[in-house]
Formats: structure tokens, C-alpha cells, sequence
């Protein structure tokens, strides 16, 4: 067995700014249908929801980085969910990642930066 970490941490205007610049273009690159459609109805504090999830897509990635043949596109296959308590999660399916036993995301933000921290179990 081997346990891989990431950890990112993000501005939250940083992220704010990619938005209002590259609108749809940059949050269908980035985010899930699922994720858009969370965020965006958050209320004040919907930058900060899309920050973490990409501070959680980036300590993913350094995560699984190589267990995986391209970054091209890659946010985008991650997907940042709740389960049914509340807890984040990471969706990897759409990476047909193999030997993976388990999981665990950490998320937290304030009103200027987002933080994630992630950890994966392979056989």
C-alpha cells in the first residue's frame, strides 16, 4: 500500500478575477456542471466556494499526478462533492484511476483564501 498526499492553498480573488474574466470558457475548464451550478448559488459567498474546490482540484492533482498520463483537462474530470453528512469528497471516476482504496479531503475558507488538503490510499 502507498499514501500520497496534496495539500494547495489559494486567494480567493485569484480565483474571483479568472472568473469575471473568463466566465463560462474558464468555469467549464475548471469546474463540473455539478460544482457550477453549487457554487453559483451560495449567495455572497459563492467565490469562495469555487476557490476551495480549486485548491482541492490542485492538492488532488499533486496527489495522483502520477498515476495519471496527462494534466490536459484534468480539473474539470475531478469533481469536489458533499456525501450525505456534509463531509467533502473527491469524485475520481471520471479518471479511471486504478488501485485506489481510499480517500480523505479536508476543505476550509476564509473570506480572503481557500485551503485543501488531500490523501489517497493505493493498494
Amino acid at each position: 500500500m502507498k499514501i500520497q498526499t496534496g495539500v494547495d492553498i489559494i486567494e480567493v480573488k485569484r480565483i474571483q478575477e479568472a472568473i469575471e474574466k473568463g466566465g463560462e470558457k474558464f468555469l467549464n475548464r475548471v469546474y463540473t456542471p455539478e460544482e457550477i451550478e453549487y457554487c453559483s448559488n451560495t449567495g455572497k459567498m459563492e467565490y469562495q466556494h469555487y476557490a476551495v474546490r480549486f485548491a482541492a482540484k490542485e492538492a488532488i492533482y499533486k496527489a495522483i499526478s502520477n498515476k495519471i498520463d496527462s494534466e490536459d483537462d484534468i480539473f474539470n474530470k475531478i469533481e469536489v462533492k458533499k456525501d450525505k453528512n456534509g463531509k467533502p469528497i473527491a469524485n475520481l471516476s471520471r479518471l479511471n484511476i486504478k488501485g485506489i482504496i481510499d480517500m480523505d479531503l479536508s476543505l476550509s475558507h476564509l473570506k480572503e483564501y481557500a485551503v485543501a488538503s488531500f490523501t489517497i490510499l493505493f493498494e
